[in-house]
């Protein structure tokens, strides 16, 4: 699995035109450590699907250009959602991959507001559309 997220993620930042310098930390967790990681960082105790940190915000943004950020995914909460949403694990995990990477290049849907939460929405479902027609995902 670990190949084939990286070719996903290469695929992503490539169609973002993001350089082949870009280099991006994923991580696949558990519910518990990302509960962990919410809770002291983002003062929420409980799990999620996906966080972002980017390296590009804040006060050192810039020193290393070419780094991106981390994502950090739970497969514990990808697998129910992929059983709610009728599909299959690794897919669902590379839409979190997305989500993440988009938020790193800038994408909010949380606190800009309607407007920049369905800008983030269609770019989502551009790349997800991208990913399933080059058969980076089960069709």
């Amino acid at each position: 699995m670990a190949t084939r997220l990286r070719k996903v993620a290469e695929r992503i930042l490539s169609a973002l035109a993001c350089s082949d310098e870009t280099e991006l930390s994923v991580s696949i967790v558990g519910d518990r450590a990302i509960r962990i990681i919410n809770r002291e960082y983002l003062a929420k105790d409980r799990p999620t699907n996906v966080i972002s940190f980017s390296l590009q915000e804040g006060e050192y943004a810039g020193i290393a250009p070419h780094a991106l950020g981390d994502v950090v995914i739970s497969a514990d909460t990808a697998a129910r959602e992929a059983e709610e949403g009728e599909m299959e694990t690794f897919d669902r995990i590379c839409f979190l991959l997305l989500h993440g990477i988009l938020h790193l290049r800038g994408y909010d849907h949380e606190r800009s507001g309607e407007a920049e939460a369905a800008r983030m929405e269609k770019k989502e479902s551009e790349l997800f559309n991208l990913l399933k027609k080059e058969g980076f995902l089960n069709p």
